[in-house]
């Protein structure tokens, strides 16, 4: 029973995810007239990444991939649209180096997450 009531629990993972993404990429593409420093964004997936981690432990890997695949998505929409963007040069090579960066950053999120709710639960044994 367990096991079905956490298996359902992928929706909300999934829609968290979406959401931090669509956050993230709202302040890439729209704050600060359309020019945000790639550290702010770098910094927010990354918290946002780890929060899931931690928060979902293995789990949480559905909610960074969501919020990942926003940044990337963002930029190859606008570039398909013929829209101006930040990423430059815009072209479709430099979205693939955007995509395999922020997927590290992801990634590296996500482990950091797992990490801090290992070290916060203790080792096994210990008082």
């Amino acid at each position: 029973m367990a096991r079905i009531i956490a298996g359902a629990a992928w929706p909300a993972r999934l829609l968290a995810g979406f959401a931090a993404g669509g956050v993230i990429a709202a302040v890439d593409n729209l704050a600060f007239e359309g020019e945000a420093s790639p550290m702010i964004v770098v910094a927010l997936l990354l918290a946002s990444t780890a929060a899931a981690g931690a928060t979902w432990r293995g789990r949480g890997w559905l909610a960074s991939a969501a919020a990942w695949a926003w940044v990337p998505a963002a930029h190859l929409a606008k570039r398909l649209l013929g829209l101006p963007d930040t990423l430059h040069p815009n072209t479709y090579a430099s979205i693939l180096v955007l995509a395999g960066f922020t997927l590290v950053v992801a990634a590296a999120g996500t482990g950091c997450g797992l990490l801090l709710r290992r070290l916060a639960a203790g080792a096994p044994g210990t008082a």
